[in-house]
């Protein structure tokens, strides 16, 4: 049995060549990324450049003072200890406990301020990735897992607020110990120096070899933490669906292999990191052993004192520890920069960009398609939508009808500008959307959506979220046109019920009233609604369709119509093919014509 299968008798945790191929797989460009993301978090925590002035200070102190301690020692073993002279003593054991005393205390300030950089760093830089989802496109969100953006929300920065809290400061005081323990050795006895750095070249061999294999581990690591927890929103989120087809047993293997994948990169991360103290003790101790044997030969032929012996005995250890110290925040810091790597992605990532030209504009409601193309992605050969032209006038209603993948929801898509025309125009008042600002199209818009979505609010606030401004008797006023207030009193606290994010305490149909009313406390101009009465029972529906004729009332409407029969209020209806508009029109006039929509239409009646 190899030393790379099932170590303590688990399952086979990584093959040699596998992990030889993660380690290939990550060399090269990793070194850059990294300058580049410590360049970007320095940015954000050099805002708080005075205090960091402050604990750089303190550091140094504090340094001086740790290596003032042994120094003192080493004097006072020479000129009291050995010559049995006890005048004086007392007063130099005094400064002793005043320096450590002193140092207890810059440790505790440069810490507890530094514990205050690193928390206002992480929410600056949190709240920097959340406003940044908030300007991203539709389309970035469609593509990515939710779980996995969530990790690096919490997960990656986490990482980087771990190193920002310790390592930071570690770092500095460990160098400026190396360079401090250095010259005074080499001004006590350079002999012994050369002697004691010996080890040098030894530990950067080792460590070269560790940190090659552990930085892309690492990398491995925080991804495969990421794909874990994408996993784990996604099932719990989709819970009815799992049970539902009893796909309990297929979810239950795919967590197995994302854990696997993580125990195993989380494995040998942690075996090979874990390799760097012991060799830093190994080294520890050669250099103790070199420094008592050796310096032990020179003080019996008077080259140095015993004093001296003592006190390069302590700071060999002392320059070997801020070396331990380096490698062992070297694993945090290399997963704050993989986290951190992840999160710069993040703000990578393309906004939602205005045209130079766009302005405000107050719609009237007229919408018109001139020969317009899409597809989602510009890699893609085919088309979602090719070649569709319509115009709608203020207060008409649209029925878009068609089989799934017609392309009704694609051109919801373009109205709301959640996506941007590969060819032609989308005119609102004979205006190019893209000459309009998005904030100020969409705000004059509503939707309701066949799966309506509810936060985790009262009654009121959900209601409220169609305009923040809403006074609670226009909350009132909106949820009785859109037939809720009946069924909110009958709730434990009525408008101040709180819901949970799924809105489970009530029914599908009485959700979709709640987002009707919201979508009436909005007031919009055009609505864009996905049949929002299918798989609602026959006397939810009537309230609905009710509440609904209220909402689109002197409103342009876009309705996606699943059902045919729900769309008998239509004034146009565009029947969509393969993603190309194959009629469009009157309903009577399409049914007069025996075309397709009239086939459809006859189609349904016959499954009645």
């Amino acid at each position: 049995m190899g030393f790379f299968q099932k170590p303590f008798g688990y399952e086979p945790i990584l093959k040699k060549e596998d992990l030889k191929q993660v380690v290939k797989k990550k060399k090269g460009p990793r070194a850059t990324d990294w300058k580049s993301t410590l360049g970007r978090l320095w940015k954000i925590v050099d805002e708080q450049r005075a205090l960091l002035i402050i604990v750089f200070l303190l550091v140094t102190v504090s340094s001086i003072l740790a290596l003032l301690g042994p120094y003192l020692i080493g004097k006072m073993i020479d000129i009291y200890v050995m010559h049995g002279e006890l005048t004086g003593l007392g007063s130099r054991i005094a400064w002793l406990i005043g320096i450590y005393v002193l140092l207890a205390v810059s440790l505790f300030l440069q810490n507890y301020w530094m514990i205050g950089i690193a928390q206002q760093t992480i929410y600056r830089l949190r709240t920097s990735v959340f406003a940044h989802f908030q300007s991203l496109p539709v389309s970035f969100f469609d593509r990515r897992q939710h779980g996995e953006l969530m990790s690096r929300v919490t997960n990656d920065i986490e990482a980087v607020s771990s190193t920002l809290n310790s390592s930071f400061i570690q770092v500095i005081s460990s160098v400026l110990t190396l360079v401090g323990t250095l010259v005074i050795m080499l001004s006590l006895s350079p002999l012994l120096t050369v002697l004691t750095m010996t080890i040098i070249p030894i530990m950067f061999i080792a460590m070269r070899w560790i940190t090659r294999r552990t930085a892309p581990l690492f990398k491995e690591q925080q991804a495969a933490i990421g794909a874990l927890n994408g996993m784990i929103e996604e099932t719990i989120s989709g819970q009815r669906i799992v049970k539902a087809f009893s796909q309990e047993e297929r979810v239950k293997a795919e967590f197995r292999d994302k854990s696997l994948r993580l125990k195993r990169t989380g494995f040998w991360a942690q075996t090979y990191s874990g390799y760097i103290p012991k060799v830093m003790n190994f080294l520890n101790n050669m250099s103790f052993t070199i420094v008592a044997g050796i310096g032990g030969v020179l003080a019996l032929y008077g080259h140095v004192t015993i004093g001296v012996i003592v006190i390069f005995t302590e700071y060999a250890r002392q320059f070997t520890r801020p070396l331990n110290d380096l490698a062992n925040q070297f694993n945090t810091v290399l997963s704050a920069i993989a986290g951190a790597e992840r999160v710069f992605s993040l703000l990578n990532e393309q906004q939602e960009v205005e045209f130079p030209t766009s302005q405000k504009h107050l719609l009237k409601g007229n919408v018109a398609f001139q020969h317009v193309y899409f597809k989602y992605e510009q890699s893609e050969e085919a088309y979602t939508l090719k070649n569709v032209s319509f115009q709608v006038e203020p207060g008409q209603t649209v029925a878009l009808v068609g089989a799934t993948g017609a392309g009704k929801t694609t051109i919801l898509q373009l109205i709301a500008r959640f996506y941007e025309v590969t060819k032609g125009e989308v005119l609102f008042d004979g205006i190019n959307v893209q000459q309009i600002e998005r904030g100020a199209l969409r705000s004059q818009m509503a939707f309701v959506l066949q799966d309506p979505f509810l936060f985790e609010a009262t009654v009121r606030e959900n209601i409220r979220y169609g305009r923040l401004d809403a006074s609670d008797e226009e909350i009132e006023e909106a949820a009785k046109r859109a037939n809720a207030h009946e069924f909110i009193m009958k709730l434990k606290d009525g408008y101040d019920t709180l819901l949970a994010a799924d809105g489970s305490e009530i029914s599908q149909g009485q959700k979709q009233l709640l987002s009707i009313a919201r979508a009436l406390i909005a007031d919009p101009k055009i609505l864009l609604l996905d049949e929002a009465t299918s798989s609602i029972d026959t006397v939810t529906e009537l309230a609905i369709q009710e509440a609904l004729d209220t909402l689109m009332k002197g409103r342009t409407s876009f309705v996606i119509a699943h059902r045919l029969n729900t769309v008998h209020n239509a004034d146009i209806v565009l029947v969509m093919q393969k993603g190309e508009l194959v009629e469009a029109g009157p309903q009577q006039k399409l049914i007069a014509s025996g075309g397709i929509y009239a086939q459809m239409l006859e189609s349904s009646a016959h499954h009645l």
